[in-house]
């Protein structure tokens, strides 16, 4: 079965250089129009994704209003449209003009087709990127945890673990670095189970002064020390029948290790100043960028208190080792900037996603939860590209954006890691594979892999 054509349409008022683009042109689906009105008529009709764009069109053929007027209804329409302007119009002002309010490329008449062509084929190719873009937006907050972007194997397996352990009341404890989301799993986890409409009470150890951390933490009566005028309750109180997030566990001081075991032993605890116990009903989830095994042999953390609140431990991937999750992100991030400010933004361009999936990312979700909010507000064109996110160019990581070429790199990958496993034991490769030995050998003649037997 033949490709099908990319739809292009051609609103020009020239009819001898509409036969000649019609004829030169064969290997796209050409439509075309004549002025304004029939042009967004068949704009409606066809929704192509590459416009090209006479300014000169009737009545006003010595002019640009017609045409500019043609090209701001066409991104009403459909702001993503691929528009190439043509025109013999000399001024460089007319091309700022027209790229200022959308259009895609430029070029002065007379035509060269294979220029025109050239522009065609580059347009339509970033069409289809910038529409998988927007396929990942709509995808992106479906994960096997509600509100979190994650389509990686490695994030996958954490939020299976999120589901599992979110009913019961065990003690959680995060581990990894920092802007990986660790407070957002925490989340997660109250608001999948039981407490989920009791507090949610966060607090960052390592933000408060020593001298300040137990009264956050357990409250204090009036009178209790200078400037306790009223009694106060504290965080550990405030999360009564619900869950309390202790972010940064790493940075606690030792005085404040014992109280908090002495806590997490009954559930008790006294207001600084009080002499009274009370008891709460409190789940704990912790965590930390902190290696708790180093920390426990250099003597600055208990064991004591690191088993109370590791009764299931949870080590959160890097944004680096979670495969195909960067891209995800990006555009998950990119559609909510979009939207916060009032911003149309296409996409990313093919340079901009090879930039994302490579950088390492050592600030991990918040670096490019930042970057990305940075490029929607300061990007001057429709898409965003490596130098709005302050990214060195990059080549894709997996090549082509060809499927078949992906299909191609794919099987070649696993059918020499089958070969590697068995030796080169044909037989024992395609039991491995799931196929027959002579599909097997079918697959090797078609990547051309020699292999001997």
């Amino acid at each position: 079965m033949k490709d099908m054509k990319i739809p292009v349409l051609l609103i020009e008022d020239d009819e001898g250089l509409v036969r000649q683009m019609r004829w030169a042109l064969d290997e796209f689906e050409v439509t075309t129009a004549g002025n304004r009105e029939d042009g967004i008529a068949e704009f409606r009709r066809v929704r192509p994704s590459v416009v090209v764009l006479d300014l000169g069109l009737p009545p006003d053929a010595q002019g640009t209003a017609e045409g500019l007027a043609t090209l701001e209804a066409i991104l009403s329409l459909a702001p993503e449209t691929k528009v190439i302007i043509a025109t013999g119009a000399e001024s460089h002002e007319i091309a700022l003009r027209t790229i200022a309010l959308g259009a895609y490329d430029f070029y002065r008449k007379p035509v060269d087709i294979d220029v025109l062509r050239h522009m065609i084929e580059r347009a339509a190719k970033l069409s289809d990127i910038e529409f998988e873009n927007r396929r990942l937006m709509d995808l992106a907050p479906r994960s096997p945890v509600d509100g979190i972007v994650a389509s990686s194997p490695q994030m996958t397996r954490v939020l299976r673990t999120v589901e599992k352990i979110s009913p019961t009341d065990v003690a959680v404890l995060l581990l990894g670095e920092s802007g990986t989301g660790k407070e957002v799993l925490a989340h997660a986890i109250h608001r999948l189970s039981h407490r989920a409409k009791k507090p949610f009470v966060a607090i960052n150890c390592a933000a408060i002064p020593e001298t300040l951390l137990e009264s956050e933490l357990f409250g204090h009566e009036r009178g209790a020390f200078t400037g306790a005028v009223k009694q106060t309750i504290g965080k550990i109180e405030s999360a009564h029948q619900g869950t309390l997030f202790l972010d940064e566990i790493g940075d606690v001081p030792a005085p404040m290790q014992v109280k908090l075991l002495r806590f997490l032993q009954d559930q008790v605890i006294e207001r600084i100043g009080g002499h009274k116990p009370i008891q709460v009903d409190v789940r704990i989830v912790c965590a930390t960028n902190q290696d708790l095994d180093n920390l426990m042999s250099a003597g600055r953390f208990r064991e004591d208190l690191y088993y109370r609140l590791n009764e299931i431990r949870m080590l959160v991937p890097p944004l680096r080792d979670r495969e195909g999750d960067a891209v995800l992100l990006a555009n998950y991030f990119l559609k909510k900037f979009n939207a916060q400010f009032d911003r149309k933004l296409n996409g990313f361009g093919s340079d901009a996603l090879a930039a994302i999936a490579t950088h390492p990312w050592r600030g991990n979700v918040r670096e490019l939860e930042n970057r990305v909010k940075r490029a929607v507000v300061m990007a001057d064109g429709v898409t965003i590209s490596p130098a709005d996110l302050e990214l060195a160019p990059a080549a894709l990581p997996y090549g082509s954006l060809d499927l078949r070429e992906a299909r191609s790199r794919a099987e070649r990958g696993v059918v020499q890691m089958a070969l590697a496993q068995t030796n080169g034991n044909l037989s024992r490769a395609a039991k491995l594979l799931g196929i027959s030995r002579p599909t097997l050998y079918g697959l090797l003649e078609g990547l051309g892999l020699n292999v001997v037997s």
